[in-house]
């Protein structure tokens, strides 16, 4: 296989010959070698003036929802513009910072799930980059958690936020460079965008099925593992339960201190034989959480170990553990209610899911099965809307 970026490195680069260029990216732009693709374009003699950083920054060196203020690479020097500062403002770059760009080419690795905020951060950068006649070109890599599971409800109108910028389904099975296309096609943006894909990948193919190299794609993203079960345990971010943060097993360990473990993997197992979920199991577990949530508090809860990723239906899992978290305790169960994603009203579970739809169910003991069900022919639509943008068989 090869990324997108090492095809636009075989073709010699001569597309960007005396040109001024940018660069969004973060250190997931690497090739086969893990040489990163700032030092690589430099080598090759593009003129990058200006890189732009999405969270956790062009390094990757800050946690979740620590603002980045960088202003020079550490590295080489060049002027970066952070696009997860301080305010809702920084999300987007401004047009100053596009506008004397012949071209900004964007090369970051995505995990497939709508609230991991990369693919926000390229359709933002597309809307701004359309105002001021600024032309992208996508580096595609592949969707590592395949490109034809596709998982969950859309952001419903009120509901959007950086972790639900477009009317995407949870698990949209799509790359960057497909997802520029769906922005062009079916989101209102305007903007010259050109896709570089990259070669060899079958949308059927998960990332460890191909020889294309894994880097973590932020702090708390270690493994294809981790991105497996993130588009479901990442509701967890809703509530006032640890996701494992500053574990080995973060996403995959859940868990709060008035928890009972047992009671716990016993209720998830049971709601998920009921919702119909396949492909993972619950043990009784205990962690300590290194950071935020419960930071050096004994929790208990469970480990989600996944038994068939295939036949898993991430989404769902994340709703099972939720309800379950809430029933088996409700007098301590909460919804997280502080600032998320810049935004304080809707709450966090809300702008995950897109609605208030699950978290009402929750606190009706409503079937899941009954959410599915309902939600059914968003997803059908948004199958409907992305055929056209899809660029691998």
């Amino acid at each position: 296989m090869k990324s997108g970026l090492e095809v636009l490195l075989d073709s010699g680069v001569r597309s960007l010959s005396g040109q001024r260029v940018g660069f969004c990216c973060n250190h997931t732009a690497v090739d086969h070698r893990f040489q990163h693709g700032i030092d690589l374009l430099q080598e090759a003699g593009v003129n990058l003036v200006r890189l732009f950083g999405p969270e956790h920054g062009v390094r990757a060196t800050a946690q979740d929802m620590i603002h980045v203020h960088e202003q020079k690479d550490p590295v080489t020097g060049i002027d970066t513009v952070s696009l997860y500062g301080a305010t809702e403002a920084s999300l987007h770059p401004t047009p100053e910072s596009l506008q004397d760009l012949d071209v900004i080419l964007f090369d970051i690795q995505d995990i497939g799930a709508r609230y991991y905020t990369y693919q926000a951060t390229l359709g933002y950068m597309m809307q701004v980059a359309g105002t001021v006649g600024a032309r992208i070109v996508v580096l595609d890599r592949p969707n590592p958690i395949n490109g034809v599971s596709v998982e969950g409800n859309l952001v419903g109108e009120g509901y959007e936020s950086f972790v639900g910028a477009f009317p995407l389904a949870v698990r949209h099975g799509m790359t960057m460079g497909e997802l520029s296309r769906y922005f062009q096609h079916h989101c209102g943006v305007s903007c010259n965008v050109d896709v570089i894909p990259c070669e060899g990948w079958q949308r059927t193919k998960w990332l460890d099925q191909t020889d294309m190299p894994w880097v973590y794609p932020s702090p708390n993203m270690p493994t294809l593992d981790t991105a497996t079960v993130y588009p479901g345990t990442c509701l967890i971010e809703g509530t006032n339960l640890s996701e494992g943060r500053g574990t080995t097993r973060p996403f995959h360990l859940i868990g709060a201190p008035w928890l009972d473990p047992q009671a716990f993997a016993k209720r998830c197992t049971e709601l998920g034989d009921k919702a119909g979920l396949r492909g993972a199991i619950f043990r009784p577990s205990a962690f300590l959480p290194g950071f935020q949530k419960h930071a050096g508090t004994n929790c208990g809860g469970i480990e989600i170990h996944v038994t068939d990723r295939n036949r898993l239906d991430a989404y769902l899992l994340g709703m099972v553990v939720t309800q379950a978290a809430y029933q088996c305790d409700p007098e301590n169960f909460g919804w997280r209610t502080e600032t998320y994603e810049y935004v304080d009203d809707p709450i966090a579970i809300d702008l995950l899911t897109g609605s208030d739809e699950f978290r009402k169910w929750v606190e009706e003991g409503g079937d899941l099965r009954d959410l599915v069900t309902l939600w059914e022919p968003q997803r059908q639509e948004f199958l409907r809307r992305r055929e056209g943008c899809l660029l691998y068989s």
